[in-house]
């Protein structure tokens, strides 16, 4: 019985794999038109760059440069910090989270391998020394354009919530699963339920929650704004 589940994990990775490459590069070729308008509005509205590029980590905690359209001015204070989210979030960017037309450029990131469609989302590479043992699991399969927590809360779950929810998954991954996750996720992005949490655009920077963790998540101040998972 081992054996046959262990054969099964190991087809159910290998196949989804291939199922990842062929759909985002059909994704790409169908919605380069719209991304192309998209970039196009960005350009226009917020100034170059057109993306915007972040550091996160993948398969094993391995980095990978993550894309998304950029929804934020790059407006800062007197002293050279970055405005509040409320205050750089324009009316563009706004709208392209509302419709995650924002993530489109990750399907790129899929056709590479960066990604999956489904899995935990990817996040700064500045938290990996603040996981528990727990919740680095979450690493062990590669991260998602969507996932079990986004359809359980998304950005309005804690973060203890969220990583609960991912290693979750990690240990129940199956195309079952998935098939489930994306029809799931595909009602949210037409609602556009769960795009932020409560009270605010952005969630808080994850500072850890094991002993000491605070301390290095105070050492490392990962960036914010359009760290949006």
């Amino acid at each position: 019985m081992a054996q046959a589940a262990v054969h099964n994990r190991w087809f159910y990775f290998a196949t989804k794999r291939l199922f990842d490459a062929a759909l985002a590069a059909c994704g790409l070729l169908l919605t380069a038109p719209l991304m192309a308008l998209v970039a196009l509005a960005v350009r226009l509205a917020l100034g170059p760059p057109v993306l915007f590029v972040q550091e996160r980590a993948g398969l094993h905690g391995r980095p990978f440069r993550l894309y998304k359209f950029r929804t934020m001015i790059e407006a800062q204070d007197a002293a050279g910090r970055p405005l509040p989210d409320e205050q750089r979030l324009t009316r563009l960017g706004a709208f392209l989270r509302w419709t995650s037309l924002d993530e489109l450029p990750q399907l790129w990131n899929i056709l590479r391998g960066d990604m999956s469609f489904v899995g935990p989302r990817p996040l700064p590479t500045a938290y990996l020394p603040l996981y528990s043992p727990e919740q680095a699991r979450r690493h062990e399969v590669r991260p998602g354009l969507t996932g079990w927590a986004q359809i359980h809360g998304r950005n309005r779950l804690s973060w203890e919530e969220r990583f609960r929810l991912d290693v979750w998954y990690v240990d129940h991954a199956c195309w079952r699963l998935d098939l489930r996750i994306l029809a799931r996720t595909l009602g949210l992005v037409l609602r556009g339920e769960g795009v932020s949490p409560e009270g605010r655009l952005t969630s808080e920077p994850f500072r850890g929650s094991t002993p000491g963790a605070l301390a290095a998540a105070e050492a490392l101040d990962p960036e914010r704004g359009e760290q949006r998972s």
